[in-house]
């Protein structure tokens, strides 16, 4: 049979947007028909760039362009940040597939889920840019999401903490408030994409939740001590918010680490 891991990393390393999610919903089906194992003889290569196309350019966050929904080409530049945003996390998921050895078959199960998923939304919001006469790679984005990959690849349970429970997240907060925004312009077809986006992210975020506790629970650490001293370590106990305590509960979060979170927005 042919390794999952072997094929994860083939998706990984796919430079094409749009080869790269052909493959990786190509990839979760295999993986649902039976048609891989999950056993491997080699270890997984250090982490380093995974594959993205030449654009767009990779700035600074605060070199990213401002958008104004008002306006046509506002509304594009939003939809081409968002974009970039899910064509990270495609590769986020594949990484966490390709990475992370020796967890339950479940995991795998639920990461390709979330890849074939991320390529979905990657092609809705890519579909809304071309549209409009526009290009994924046309403006400038940010990799924060990859940089904090790269910063927890030594860790599965550091990786479930800080990347679906932290940054992806923080979609959960935002997007509604994008959502009523865009409200006021009828924009109706990029409504659409978000209400997609902000259901099917409600069910990554709980993924990440479920297999951060799972490794706590592994390993014998307090979840909610142990998330609080790793937002320290790697974040400097700085965490956005305001949160959208609605959602955050639906993708698992309970009421005692929501006030842990307004907590540390308080000590800021």
């Amino acid at each position: 049979m042919l390794s999952l891991f072997d094929l994860a990393q083939d998706c990984l390393q796919s430079t094409d947007p749009q080869e790269k999610s052909r493959l990786t919903q190509a990839l979760q089906q295999r993986w649902l028909d039976g048609e891989l194992d999950f056993e491997s003889c080699s270890e997984p290569q250090a982490i380093g760039e995974a594959g993205r196309p030449a654009r767009p350019e990779l700035v600074q966050p605060r070199e990213v362009p401002k958008r104004n929904i008002n306006t046509e080409e506002g509304r594009v530049v939003l939809a081409h940040a968002l974009a970039h945003i899910e064509f990270n996390a495609i590769n986020l998921a594949l990484d966490a597939v390709y990475r992370f050895r020796d967890m339950p078959r479940q995991f795998y199960t639920d990461w390709l889920k979330v890849a074939a998923e991320e390529a979905y939304h990657f092609n809705l919001l890519n579909d809304y840019i071309e549209k409009h006469g526009h290009h994924y790679g046309d403006y400038p984005a940010h990799n924060g999401l990859w940089e904090m990959a790269q910063k927890t690849a030594h860790d599965v349970m550091i990786r479930m903490a800080l990347v679906p429970r932290v940054l992806e997240a923080r979609g959960l907060d935002v997007t509604p408030g994008i959502i009523k925004k865009l409200q006021s312009v009828k924009d109706e077809e990029f409504i659409g994409h978000l209400h997609i986006i902000q259901r099917d992210e409600i069910g990554h975020v709980a993924i990440g939740n479920h297999w951060f506790k799972y490794c706590c629970e592994q390993r014998g650490l307090d979840i909610r001590q142990t998330f609080k001293q790793l937002i320290q370590d790697y974040m400097k106990g700085r965490i956005r918010g305001p949160f959208d305590e609605v959602a955050r509960r639906q993708a698992g979060f309970t009421q005692q680490e929501i006030d842990d979170l307004n907590n540390l927005e308080l000590d800021l």
